[in-house]
């Protein structure tokens, strides 16, 4: 992706016709070195920075909301007005530029003086004085972030299990597993990041009891912290591989720093790699690996990869894509044993790998919260505004089950994206806001040069409705239950992914007009 602008894009500087753009327009312009989006939204123009500030997407291409602006990879949403960053996984702003419009044209000449993303100003609410966060995942982090974003200026501690400071897992299995990022750019801010924000992050610290009766979480070292608010962002953990061999040294799992570093490490001197579960994190693993030439094996028990999920159609696609990149599949297989480099098969067979990497399934970290008789239910039970079962307890990503106005069912989403936008909501519900939590799931996932984007929820369909080519790379699928589209994927059709999510939105608008909420644990 260009990082400059092409130089037959239109010079802003020099002015443009005003009805040179229509209502509702965006156009791909340039002042010097930099790339201009400029929109028009009736008689106002904006002009803002061009690409988005998660991984550089392209926002001539998204999509135009009101005075917002999404972004058509990720769907990172940004205020055309400030440059704000309005919704994950962007968490920068956009550059702003001053518009003048004189002589029927527009101009835009020089930036517009910013405030910092970050404010530790005056708070904003007087309730909470400390607020305590567990977990150093994307929740977490994005709660953290968000209490200063929006002024909060009283205690923020921050306890991660960890030994890094919170980390960009979706690049960690992917660019950096593949050698293709540095260890900086995988962390999602600079160390120095929080001791200038004021957000006690603590890592490699484990907390053991939580008493909401007395507000006060307790640690392995023996230590207690009482809080005012506190933040579930426990995550998932892998599930460990039970089948004798399934502890030695060269077999690993994939979930922390520490454990792509192993990996890695691994990979120096490794020819063959076996990976157990064809889930994203194998794939994902399976495809950064084969990117350092090392051979990779595949074993799983399902009939194709991704199919519970993507359907028959697009798990076919996904195996073809790996099969030409030279990944060997082993499906209706699992492992039986390992002993020393050679894995026994359920099917017979022996494979042998330097090492191998497990990518069997996670299960959320909730025996903090049902020990403490917070309500369970295949995750930690809250609301929609994200409270659990106990007064001043929230919870948000991976653990967290709530009421889905989209499906109307209680899910739980394993989703990157969704565990950022519930930290954010959480962070201003701790403050005293009463924000719900709506937003329509959406994931993504890149097998080599090919990105799958995903949006809404269908844990079940009784149709997909394919529209385009799978294998042309150009397509997108309807998940479809009694006729109506639970989610959609999408193959190089961004934009419809986009409008997708926005018709997802709207519907949930309307419900929400016609009906109120029941959803319980009200607290004071």
């Amino acid at each position: 992706m260009q990082r400059h602008p092409d130089s037959r894009s239109p010079d802003l500087s020099l002015g443009l016709a005003q009805d040179a753009l229509a209502d509702g327009a965006k156009l791909l312009g340039r002042v010097g070195e930099e790339a201009i989006l400029l929109v028009r939204i009736g008689s106002d123009y904006f002009a803002v920075g061009a690409h988005c500030t998660h991984y550089r997407g392209p926002l001539v291409a998204g999509l135009v909301v009101g005075q917002t602006i999404r972004c058509p990879l990720h769907h990172a949403c940004f205020d055309l007005r400030t440059g704000q960053p309005l919704r994950a996984p962007a968490l920068d702003p956009l550059s702003c530029w001053v518009v003048e419009l004189r002589d029927n044209r527009v101009f835009v000449r020089s930036r517009r003086n910013q405030l910092k993303a970050l404010n530790i100003g005056k708070s904003t609410c007087d309730k909470p004085k400390r607020i305590v966060i567990v977990g150093g995942g994307a929740a977490g982090f994005a709660a953290a972030e968000m209490l200063r974003r929006e002024g909060f200026a009283d205690s923020i501690v921050m306890l991660s299990g960890d030994a890094a400071a919170p980390v960009d897992r979706p690049t960690l299995s992917k660019n950096y597993l593949a050698g293709n990022a540095s260890e900086e750019g995988v962390l999602l801010r600079p160390e120095t990041f929080y001791s200038e924000n004021a957000i006690d992050l603590r890592v490699a610290t484990e907390v053991v009891r939580l008493d909401p009766g007395s507000r006060e979480i307790a640690l392995s070292d023996g230590q207690s912290i009482r809080y005012d608010r506190l933040l579930l962002a426990t995550g998932t953990e892998p599930v460990r591989l039970w089948i004798p061999g399934g502890n030695q040294e060269h077999v690993h799992s994939l979930r922390s720093l520490a454990d792509c570093r192993s990996i890695i490490a691994r990979a120096q001197t490794a020819r063959r790699a076996i990976i157990l579960g064809a889930s994203f994190i194998g794939l994902d693993v399976a495809a950064a690996l084969r990117s350092r030439g090392i051979e990779v094996h595949v074993v799983a028990p399902e009939k194709r990869p991704l199919e519970r999920i993507l359907g028959q159609e697009m798990g076919k696609f996904v195996q073809t894509l790996h099969e030409e990149h030279g990944v060997i599949f082993h499906l209706n297989e699992t492992a039986l044993s390992i002993t020393g480099n050679k894995m026994t098969l359920r099917g017979g067979g022996i494979l042998e790998g330097d090492f191998v990497v497990a990518g069997i399934g996670v299960r959320p970290r909730i025996d903090l919260a049902a020990k403490a008789g917070i309500a369970i239910e295949r995750g930690v039970v809250v609301n929609s505004f994200l409270e659990t079962s106990a007064r001043g307890v929230f919870a948000a990503g991976d653990i967290a089950r709530w009421p889905d106005p989209h499906s109307g069912r209680n899910i739980r989403v394993e989703h990157w994206i969704v565990a950022e936008r519930q930290g954010q909501t959480a962070a201003l519900n701790m403050m005293g806001h009463r924000e719900k939590f709506n937003a329509v799931p959406v994931f993504w996932n890149q097998h080599y040069d090919v990105p799958i984007n995903y949006v809404g929820h269908a844990e079940c369909w009784d149709k997909v409705a394919i529209e385009g080519d799978i294998a042309g790379k150009d397509c997108v699928l309807r998940f479809k239950r009694d006729g109506r589209t639970q989610a959609i994927a999408s193959i190089f059709r961004d934009y419809e992914g986009l409008q997708a999510e926005l018709s997802m939105e709207r519907k949930i608008t309307q419900a929400e007009l016609l009906s109120t909420d029941h959803a319980g644990f009200r607290q004071a």
